[in-house]
């Protein structure tokens, strides 16, 4: 099974357009130690032919040019990409569905929750359901995925409630949950037919007992790894919310997702889904080295991993 990083970084990609923070600043001078990164999505594939996208970032259109694996091969229209799974509902994981408009065949996969919210929305009919088959994808049932005239692709995927929030477009401030609810963010396990498998959690609130009990032992996690600690954009005087406010583990400290991941047994660990405020997305910070000491890699565009 091939996986390759098609963005690493969280919404507004590395650097963010708009933010001029010291992080941004190296990355846009060239600086070798802070890889440019696009917003988090995966493409996946066990023949290295039909593709499956893991969510559909806005920067979907500039990471196929990037990434050959994603390029026509015959015909005057074609495309490897022969399904798309959505993991939340976040603009970060969906405009990049308006990529895929010009009449391609694809399955697209998500949760009722996440297609209700499409549903809301007008713009994504431009998706014609008679070429793109929506298909629920059930909590804690392995499905086949298939490409947009019904094809095996050869991996399943099992769908689970992890800890986070609804979309930011959908929040409903006069509630304390902000309109929450259970399946707003899903977690996946990825699996082919020769018992490879690996899990996507690119958005996660809290390291539950059930999240912990089902990666424990795993080959491979892809792990939300937005923001080094909650306070983070509050004090870099970007933006006044902690990390739990946007529904995002912090990487650091106690409840940190790597105190969380000590004691998991997972083989390799992978933080996907970084800030562009995070000190750990530079090569040469303390952060990274801390975070590195601890097993993990920090992702980016382009990496990639065969299991």
């Amino acid at each position: 099974m091939k996986i390759i990083i098609l963005g690493a970084a969280a919404g507004g990609g590395f650097p963010q357009w708009n933010c001029a923070c010291g992080n941004c600043a190296r990355a846009r001078c060239g600086d070798p130690a802070a890889k440019p990164r696009t917003q988090a999505a995966l493409a996946v594939s066990v023949n290295d032919s039909d593709y499956v996208i893991f969510n559909a970032s806005p920067d979907l259109r500039g990471q196929i040019l990037a990434t050959p694996a994603l390029q026509p091969r015959s015909g005057l229209r074609d495309s490897p990409i022969a399904a798309a799974v959505l993991t939340g509902g976040d603009v970060d994981f969906t405009a990049g569905l308006l990529n895929l408009r010009e009449g391609h065949r694809f399955g697209l996969y998500a949760g009722r929750r996440i297609f209700d919210l499409l549903g809301d929305s007008q713009i994504f009919r431009v998706l014609d359901a008679g070429l793109v088959p929506r298909r629920e994808l059930p909590v804690d049932v392995p499905t086949r995925l298939a490409n947009g005239v019904g094809q095996d692709l050869g991996i399943t995927v099992e769908a689970f409630v992890v800890p986070g929030k609804v979309a930011l477009y959908a929040e409903d401030v006069s509630r304390a949950d902000f309109g929450s609810s259970e399946g707003d963010t899903i977690g996946l396990r990825i699996a082919d037919d020769h018992g490879r498998a690996f899990f996507y959690i690119p958005s996660c609130a809290r390291v539950s007992e059930d999240v912990a009990r089902r990666v424990r032992s795993a080959a491979l996690v892809l792990f939300d790894g937005t923001l080094w600690h909650d306070n983070e954009m509050i004090e870099a005087g970007l933006m006044p919310k902690t990390g739990a406010r946007m529904g995002h583990i912090s990487v650091s400290g106690p409840e940190g997702s790597i105190a969380a991941f000590a004691g998991l047994d997972v083989a390799r660990k992978v933080f996907v889904h970084v800030n562009n405020s995070n000190p750990m997305i530079l090569d040469d910070t303390p952060e990274r080295a801390e975070a590195e000491r601890a097993g993990w890699i920090v992702a980016h565009d382009g990496m990639e991993i065969v299991l």
